[in-house]
């Protein structure tokens, strides 16, 4: 138990002078409390903060025995919180009584009148075994989303070129503060890459970054993503979960897409970066988060808040510092590298021995357009490795369409080659917007970016 943050423990008895001689018990052994004196009170009391456990009388109503009220308080605090213990007391205990409450969810149980010794005793080995199970969950939710990341998604930000010296001057200025920052520029110019770069270069790298392709999230899911949901909130919630801003909580939460959350989303998000409060979807209980924010889009919010689709007063949330990634266009110097560093991955993952590209396959390189940015760039040369025959990426092994040749002739691409392209044309003509290019192509909105990933987009 650390002395600055002591176990919190919720007394609930109806008799004052009980409240107030295991108030003065507990104070000596170091824990903080506080109290309610009818169910209704540990109800409110519990769904306002979080508590280490809850010490509670079974009866409230004078000349009432039966223990009914406590164990239909059992019920409620454990549809609440399943990993909240809850220890019950009282004068009229029983084998039965202690079996019931057990079987509603106590965690252990206490005759009145008490030993002060057990009673501590019991109070903190519960408080133990409560933090470890949820200390238990919360890193069991956090590697559940660390497995979805790739495993070489460290920061590896190779950046040489002039025009990336102001977003390295940027992440060495602005990664340490806790400043939300916004990401803008293209697809696949590298926005998580440099939202990773932030995220290490700040005091909270020894948490996860979490991040979330909001724009990929149906209507219906996003509270439950971000904000988590309880046991019953709705019909498929089996259980309870915990949301993106809980994981991310001391960390950093990085918003992906940004630009394509919907009015209703844009609202909810607002109110957490406002108050730093938020509920779980089900749930009354109002709980504190503290996270750093990192958005990103390829989108102009600027023109979608003067046009009334975008909030402005959740756009300033966002872009205390706006940080702008360039085009790999306007960056060719980079390419040689970024190349060199994709080979050795794609190389080693495919257990294939390719040192580097022969001369004419690096000036392929150096004049495609690469519409795609850097993850076309990526794709490109993971391609080349699983066509390569010789000891070197040759030209031909990229299979790169010359700059000019903007249309290639339809019988010659497969079907996903010609869905690639359709999609990349569709985004191009509503710049980058993935709302309306899933409109026009007859897609939802998660379907197109479902096709996005699938095709590196």
């Amino acid at each position: 138990m650390s002395k600055d943050h002591p176990p919190v423990i919720l007394l609930a008895d109806d008799q004052a002078d009980v409240i107030e001689a295991l108030r003065l018990l507990m104070k000596g052994e170091g824990f903080s409390t506080d109290a309610a004196s009818s169910p209704a009170g540990v109800l409110a009391a519990v769904e306002s903060r979080d508590y280490d456990a809850v010490l509670m009388d079974l009866n409230y109503t004078r000349d009432t025995t039966s223990g009914k009220e406590g164990m239909d308080l059992l019920a409620k605090l454990t549809a609440i919180d399943a990993t909240l213990p809850v220890i019950v007391m009282t004068a009229w205990g029983s084998l039965e009584l202690a079996v019931e409450a057990m079987r509603r969810g106590a965690r252990d149980f206490i005759q009145k009148p008490w030993e002060n010794e057990r009673l501590v005793s019991v109070v903190r080995t519960q408080v133990s075994l409560g933090q470890a199970l949820r200390h238990g969950q919360r890193l069991e939710a956090e590697n559940r989303m660390l497995r979805q990341v790739a495993p070489d998604s460290g920061v590896n930000l190779i950046a040489e070129s002039p025009a990336m010296r102001p977003v390295l001057e940027v992440i060495a200025r602005v990664g340490p503060s806790d400043a939300n920052v916004l990401i803008t520029g293209e697809h696949g110019t590298g926005k998580g890459v440099a939202a990773q770069a932030l995220h290490a270069a700040s005091r909270r790298a020894p948490r996860p970054m979490v991040t979330v392709n909001t724009g990929g999230l149906p209507e219906g899911v996003f509270e439950s993503e971000l904000f988590g949901h309880v046991k019953g909130a709705f019909t498929d919630a089996k259980a309870d979960r915990v949301g993106r801003f809980e994981l991310a909580s001391g960390g950093t939460l990085f918003l992906d897409e940004i630009a394509n959350i919907t009015p209703s989303q844009q609202a909810k998000l607002l109110r957490v970066l406002e108050t730093g409060e938020m509920e779980r979807v089900g749930s009354s209980r109002t709980r504190k988060v503290d996270v750093r924010l990192i958005s990103a889009t390829n989108a102009d919010l600027a023109a979608a808040a003067a046009a009334g689709t975008f909030r402005q007063d959740l756009l300033f949330r966002l872009n205390t510092i706006e940080m702008h990634l360039p085009p790999l266009r306007d960056r060719r110097e980079d390419i040689p590298l970024l190349a060199q560093h994709f080979l050795r991955l794609s190389a080693q993952k495919y257990r294939k021995d390719l040192p580097g590209f022969d001369p004419v396959a690096m000036r392929a390189l150096m004049e495609h357009s690469w519409p795609g940015n850097v993850r076309e760039l990526d794709h490109a040369v993971e391609r080349a490795v699983l066509m390569a025959s010789g000891d070197l990426v040759r030209a031909a092994d990229l299979s790169l369409r010359p700059a000019r040749d903007s249309a290639p002739r339809l019988e010659e691409m497969s079907l996903d080659d010609v869905e690639s392209f359709l999609i990349r044309k569709t985004l191009a003509r509503f710049d980058g917007n993935v709302s309306h290019a899933a409109k026009t192509l007859g897609l939802s909105r998660s379907a197109l970016y479902r096709r996005i990933e699938r095709y590196k987009l």
